[in-house]
């Protein structure tokens, strides 16, 4: 499976923003998920299926998380940028 991600260490209130060239699946995981994802397995996520861009996705809670990008097994290419935009969530 071809995938985009990146691993991010984020306080809770943290907003991710991500910003891609055409629809794709964007998924914020914790380290637990994102193992499961990776060997293919049931996982659970934030965020889902986005058609529009940027795309925001609170942080539930701090810690380790990992942002993914993909297509659901669909063929292309994605190209995305990611930012933190630190307590957005509360401001």
């Amino acid at each position: 499976m071809n995938y985009l991600h990146k691993e991010l260490q984020l306080d809770a209130g943290d907003v991710v923003e991500v910003t891609l060239d055409h629809p794709a699946n964007v998924q914020l995981l914790d380290s637990t998920n994102f193992d499961q994802y990776e060997r293919g397995r049931p996982y659970r996520y934030h965020g889902g299926h986005a058609r529009e861009s940027p795309v925001r996705i609170a942080a539930p809670h701090g810690g380790r998380w990992y942002v993914v990008i993909d297509l659901g097994g669909g063929a292309g290419t994605v190209r995305a940028s990611v930012a933190v935009l630190s307590g957005a969530a509360t401001a």
